[in-house]
């Protein structure tokens, strides 16, 4: 039931309250510490500044020819007697040399890596291509007697034949590089002819396709005319 006097009690009230609160806004700043309604809600820490975009950078690969060489493999020009043109290369199998014929009885010397025993072979070859960071893809011999190589390899740091490679006639084997830079003055590859990449690099820009390649055959030793002139 509607009771008058209880209503006018509360009009009162209210009106009371409207003024009280009134009375608060328009006081001036008060002297204690705003009531925070919401204590779990905090400020959130400033952003950082946005940083410029860095493209990702591939760490540089080690280099592989830093292995020290024995300085008779460190490629050099030495006294070398021979009829052949300047030009030509001639494979010294026995002693692990390579040398290009420079004439007036000089030629760079290179150490080199060759067949290992009942791989080493010998004749006359002319380079008929050469390949920058060439693929690698092993031939059906090799396949055979060492069935878990791969079928094929993109060319790159960690292919086999290194940097560069220079193929023989219509051979399976070439003059390439090698990513194992310690196997140079050994007798262990699969007749393929292997120099640091450093010096393959430095022979291929000698080299054209057409150039005479001779490879000398084990029983031939030749005396080391190794006397360095530079």
């Amino acid at each position: 039931m509607f009771d008058l006097d209880t209503f006018k009690t509360y009009s009162r009230a209210v009106a009371f309250g409207a003024v009280a609160i009134s009375a608060i806004a328009f006081a001036g700043p008060a002297k204690a510490a705003p009531v925070q309604l919401f204590p779990f809600f905090q400020p959130l820490p400033p952003m950082a500044a946005p940083q410029p975009y860095q493209p990702y950078q591939a760490a540089p690969s080690e280099d592989q020819d830093a292995v020290e060489m024995p300085a008779r493999f460190r490629r050099q020009t030495v006294s070398y007697a021979t009829r052949e043109a300047p030009g030509t290369i001639i494979i010294d199998t026995p002693n692990t040399y390579l040398y290009y014929v420079l004439g007036s009885g000089q030629a760079v010397r290179y150490g080199i890596g060759v067949g290992r025993d009942g791989f080493t072979w010998s004749g006359t070859q002319s380079v008929t291509k050469k390949a920058e960071w060439p693929d690698w893809t092993p031939p059906p011999e090799m396949i055979a007697r060492q069935p878990y190589l791969p079928r094929h390899m993109a060319g790159g740091p960690g292919n086999p034949l290194g940097a560069r490679a220079m193929y023989l006639g219509g051979t399976i084997y070439r003059i390439h590089g090698t990513n194992a830079p310690d196997t140079i003055g050994k007798h262990v590859s699969s007749g393929c002819i292997r120099l640091t990449n450093d010096d393959v690099s430095d022979l291929y820009s000698r080299v054209n396709v057409g150039t005479k390649v001779i490879v000398l055959p084990m029983t031939e030793r030749r005396a080391d005319l190794g006397d360095a002139t530079r």
